[in-house]
């Protein structure tokens, strides 16, 4: 059974930076693709970056050039680089693993607990 947790969240001042990670146990597949998926307070989740079983990533328009996705496939940990945090990047992350070989993430994905990230002005 797989699992997903995800660490590295807190409380930040606009301008600093973070790193998310995510790992992941009890994968029967080293082709999987991993992503992060963020929701602010109120809002609907969306997904704002996904590296695929061969390392091609995708980040959203809304946050290109400030989040970086990378992975460890040796430790099936993954990671968010977030640069230049603003007060609305305020939000649970989401670490999302499909090993199904689909990568659809919303679908196939086996969700962790999320981490929280808290932007201060």
């Amino acid at each position: 059974q797989v699992q997903v947790q995800e660490s590295g969240g807190g409380s930040v001042q606009a301008g600093g930076s973070l790193r998310l990670s995510c790992t992941a146990s009890g994968l029967t597949y080293s082709n999987y693709c991993m992503g992060w998926f963020s929701q602010p307070p109120g809002k609907d989740r969306k997904r704002v970056a996904l590296i695929d079983s061969d390392g091609r990533t995708d980040i959203a328009d809304s946050v290109k050039g400030r989040f970086t996705i990378s992975q460890d496939k040796a430790k099936n940990t993954g990671y968010l680089q977030i640069d230049g945090l603003i007060p609305d990047d305020t939000a649970m992350y989401y670490c999302v693993v499909d090993e199904s070989g689909h990568c659809s993430l919303a679908v196939f994905g086996v969700w962790g607990q999320g981490t929280r990230v808290t932007v201060s002005s």
